[in-house]
């Protein structure tokens, strides 16, 4: 594997991700090793560009998930140092952490999402319910891994899901919940992998559900005719492209109770964790979790623009 050169796989970081992130980032790293590329675990830490200057990296297999790693600051520090990367560029990434208008762009291009509205202070509590009814769903705007997301069944829990949403970002909206079926789409260049319904017995799929529990089943194949599951895998790539991501990732749905999809999130530096979905649906289409890490490391290879990634034209509804 000397093709790849000396590889960082750069991982951890001080954010509220953390601990899912050294987690991925240790196996992705075993993975590496065991196919033989030159891999490093690199902690992210203030000191990060210099360390991968002076310690001579060749590209970067980033697995340093939500802020920093994920949100196009990481993708153009890189840029700026000439140094290969997996997965989206800067607009990519930038646009698929900003939650907010990564719903504003798709909602521009005719494609579902639910109804939302940002909250800015308690005030804004009263207006949503009447606007998105209940339940709803509160999230910051630029977090992942669903940290402090909240599901709100009744009026007097809204402050509190409010309060939670702000000590993570300053951005806030609530969404109107959608009530059915949920599915997550892996994506693997130009690839949809196989969907997976999600099924679990908590409020939602919240943290402790991808990543602490046994409780949560995960549905593969996912029940919809082939057919569907097709038209779901192109409206998740028609959706990523229209964010300017590429390379790898994972969109992820919710259908109403007649099986019509909304998208929720594009997620460009999902989890590899043994609990993550990317990994499974991997495995469903015949690539192993080694080969996979192999596979997104191909991705470094990507010719990028001066922002990063370029929109593609293929994003009509």
């Amino acid at each position: 594997m000397s093709a790849f050169g000396k590889v960082a796989v750069v991982y951890g970081g001080l954010g509220a991700e953390r601990e899912v992130s050294l987690n991925s980032g240790t196996r992705v790293l075993a993975a590496l090793q065991a196919r033989g590329v030159d891999a490093h675990g690199v902690d992210a830490g203030a000191d990060l560009l210099q360390v991968l200057v002076s310690e001579g990296y060749d590209r970067v297999w980033n697995v340093l998930h939500g802020t920093g790693g994920e949100d196009g600051r990481l993708q153009g520090a890189l840029e700026w140092l000439r140094i290969p990367y997996t997965g989206s560029g800067v607009l990519g990434s930038a646009l698929s952490m900003d939650k907010l208008r990564c719903k504003q762009i798709w909602r521009a291009l005719g494609m579902r999402t639910p109804e939302f509205m940002v909250l800015r202070d308690g005030a804004d509590c009263a207006e949503a319910i009447a606007r998105l009814g209940l339940p709803l769903i509160v999230k910051p705007g630029h977090e992942g891994s669903s940290v402090g997301m909240s599901k709100v069944r009744d009026a007097d829990a809204l402050p509190a899901a409010f309060e939670l949403a702000r000590r993570y970002d300053s951005c806030v909206f609530a969404e109107h919940w959608i009530t059915g079926a949920e599915y997550t789409v892996a994506l693997l260049g130009d690839t949809a992998l196989p969907t997976i319904r999600l099924e679990t017995p908590r409020e939602f799929y919240d943290y402790d559900a991808k990543y602490t529990t046994d409780t949560t089943r995960y549905h593969i194949p996912c029940g919809l005719s082939e057919s569907a599951e097709r038209a779901l895998g192109d409206v998740a790539l028609r959706a990523f492209r229209a964010i300017g991501a590429s390379g790898w990732g994972r969109v992820d749905f919710m259908a109403d109770e007649a099986g019509h999809p909304y998208l929720l999130e594009a997620n460009t530096v999902p989890g590899m964790t043994d609990h993550s979905l990317v990994p499974m649906a991997a495995r469903a289409h015949g690539i192993d979790f080694d080969e996979l890490c192999i596979r997104i490391l191909e991705t470094s290879f990507a010719e990028r623009g001066a922002g990063g990634d370029t929109p593609s034209a293929e994003v009509a509804p």
